[in-house]
């Protein structure tokens, strides 16, 4: 009968161990995309002191610092992508790669208003990671922060997606485009740059902050979408900025008053407030007062999810937007400029 019952036992331990992930590919399949990144800063340092015939004199005397912080290989030929913040005031840049090699990095340009940098190092045959679009990634899906904490180089940790679309006014930039995905995969500082992979290790987020009264983490950390890293890298590379695109229109999130003062039969998508004259929205028949249910097939419920989603695109794209008018639904196609 013992025995009897220790085999059922084992037979649930096994079916359960069978139901969890597979971290193990996913590490195996980014771990190498995941760099390692010193940045060096000089920083000026004045002392005082007195002399007795000429009085104060102040005197500077320069004095080097470093941090560091993590980076996403995305070429084979070199290039790298990170946080803005990491290399801001950088007056050199190492990158060591996970085979503990290490370069001089060259910052090739970077995008403020979304935290974004991208770098170069001169080495072929490296290990690029796989983008994943990011606009499939669903509430609840299993996920991995890559990257080097406290510098413990190599660190993994694992988590969900807790939410999408996150402002949490981190870049302090009256431009700045914030939709975060939020994860309660640990990250900590030297986190920033790293990898938010899924259970493919492909890339979805590149992790960028804490929220944090401590400093450390406390159970939420925020990563750029995938999908919008990859417009902006695209851009970086080819102008050395961004060119974004616009839809024209000022916009509001829908809230239950927001609901029963417009006369509007729920709380999806987004209010259009203003169209600009002369912009792309007015010009394909958008007005005022509209809401914005889907771009592309994409449901934006929030002001920061429809900005991540038109940033994704460049001047000239065409888009299709599910528009709400006297509750009635209707396609537009849309021409950004």
């Amino acid at each position: 009968m013992r025995l009897f019952i220790l085999i059922i036992c084992l037979a649930k331990i096994n079916i359960s161990t069978a139901q969890l992930p597979d971290f193990v590919m996913a590490t195996q399949n980014s771990l190498e995309s995941v760099v390692h990144i010193n940045s060096k800063e000089i920083e000026d340092q004045y002392y005082k002191y007195y002399d007795p015939f000429l009085g104060n004199i102040y005197l500077n005397k320069p004095s080097e610092t470093q941090s560091s912080g993590s980076g996403v290989i995305i070429s084979e030929d070199g290039f790298i992508v990170t946080n803005y913040h990491v290399v801001e005031s950088a007056t050199e840049i190492e990158v060591t790669l996970n085979n503990k090699d290490s370069y001089s990095a060259k910052f090739i340009a970077a995008d403020p208003n979304t935290d974004i940098a991208l770098l170069k190092i001169n080495t072929l045959d490296l290990s690029p990671i796989k983008f994943y679009n990011s606009d499939l990634t669903k509430v609840g899906e299993w996920v991995l922060a890559v990257g080097n904490p406290y510098n413990l180089t190599s660190t993994v940790t694992a988590g969900i997606v807790s939410a999408k679309g996150r402002n949490i006014n981190i870049l302090h930039n009256p431009n700045a485009i914030e939709s975060f995905i939020q994860t309660d995969a640990v990250i900590n500082p030297g986190n920033s740059g790293g990898a938010l992979v899924n259970l493919n290790g492909e890339l979805v987020g590149l992790n960028t902050a804490i929220k944090s009264h401590t400093g450390s983490y406390t159970g939420y950390g925020f990563s750029i979408p995938s999908n919008l890293v990859e417009s902006v890298v695209k851009d970086l590379k080819q102008f050395g900025y961004v060119k974004r695109a616009f839809l024209g229109i000022q916009v509001q999130n829908i809230t239950n008053f927001i609901s029963q003062t417009y006369g509007l039969d729920s709380n999806r998508g987004v209010l259009i407030t203003k169209v600009v004259d002369g912009g792309a929205a007015l010009k394909s028949g958008i007005k005022e007062l509209d809401v914005v249910l889907s771009i592309d097939n994409i449901e934006v419920n929030s002001v920061n999810a429809l900005q991540e989603k038109i940033c994704q695109y460049d001047s000239g794209n065409k888009i299709n937007c599910l528009i709400k008018r006297n509750k009635k639904e209707m396609q537009i196609e849309v021409i950004l400029r």
